[in-house]
């Protein structure tokens, strides 16, 4: 009778172990699967991050052979790539790995884009660049987040090796943190190709009704009760530049009424804009000085700032 309940006894024990090996190498199969649909994910993103620093740091380094307008078009093509980081690092916090080494990886990931979109926006600042792509960042150094992050994810990288799967997490380099730590941008700073040059110029003058053939600097219109004037201006530097326009007319021959009208503008890097005054008030037979000046920066090379004409208005038929 012992030996008969002994011989069942065993035969449970060993229906459990089974059963306790089966659950948990089904356990292990999964947590393998886990860490290393983990790895591609995270490694895929942790390769991008290295692209970008490179990228960067060749920017910094190199970019001053750049006209601004290049230069800042680089700039954003960096910072727009960023927010896919923030998208990628939400999705790598399911499921809770071992030594929750994903959500630091995700963590991580948001610090690090946060810091670069402060140091975008800082190298956009230092150079007078306009800038809007950056979004809230820390009020810290960003190079110092930058490399401090980099050395926590390269301790932490290892958090799976001995982990079902033995995956291997790519480390992360921080090239362009160095450089802005070692030099700042003094060197983009230097370069006479970066280098903010104000210009705007006074491209055209458009006139309604138009013009009769005149001698140059005439404006010689029929005798009407009104004249349109449109103002074409163009901001000949790569930044936002607020301008003023102003038109004075001056009657010379006690006919007609004096006008004048001052208006503003923001234009946008290498824009131009159309200013439309009000409507000049003239009489038949009138002759008046047109100046028209535009302010806010010095006139481009070969262009003018300033327009001067002498206005007149032809007699009336019934004179």
């Amino acid at each position: 009778m012992l030996i008969t309940i002994a011989l069942v006894v065993t035969l449970v024990v060993l229906v459990f172990a089974r059963d306790v090996s089966r659950s948990g190498h089904g356990a292990i199969t999964a947590r393998r699967s886990e860490n290393r649909s983990f790895a591609a994910l995270a490694n895929a993103l942790l390769t991008s991050e290295n692209l970008f620093d490179g990228r960067l740091d060749r920017l910094l380094t190199q970019g001053g052979t750049l006209r601004r307008v290049v230069f800042a078009a680089r700039l954003t093509q960096l910072d727009e790539q960023l927010s896919a980081w923030d998208v990628a690092g939400d999705a790598l916090e399911r499921p809770v790995l071992a030594h929750d080494v994903n959500q630091t990886l995700a963590d991580l990931t948001h610090e690090r884009v946060a810091a670069y979109e402060t140091l975008l926006g800082q190298v956009a600042d230092a150079l007078s660049l306009p800038w809007t792509a950056s979004r809230a960042g820390p009020a810290s150094d960003p190079a110092a987040t930058l490399l401090a992050t980099s050395i926590h994810w390269n301790h932490a990288r290892f958090a799976l090796v001995k982990e079902p799967g033995s995956v291997h997490l790519v480390a992360t380099s921080a090239r362009s943190a160095q450089d802005v730590e070692k030099n700042g941008v003094s060197e983009l700073n230097q370069s006479p190709s970066l280098r903010l040059v104000r210009a705007i110029s006074i491209v055209a003058v458009r006139v309604v009704p138009a013009a009769l053939p005149a001698a140059s600097g005439v404006v010689l219109l029929p005798p009407v009760t009104s004249v349109h004037l449109g103002v074409s201006v163009l901001n000949a530097s790569y930044d936002d530049q607020p301008v003023t326009l102003t038109i004075r007319v001056t009657p010379l021959n006690g006919r007609g009424v004096p006008f004048q009208q001052r208006m503003t503008a923001t234009l946008g890097p290498d824009g131009a804009f159309a200013f439309v005054p009000r409507a000049l008030v003239t009489a038949a037979s009138e002759r008046a000085r047109v100046v028209i000046d535009l302010g806010g920066a010095r006139a481009a090379a070969h262009a003018t700032a300033r327009e001067v004409y002498l206005l007149e208005m032809s007699p009336s038929g019934n004179t």
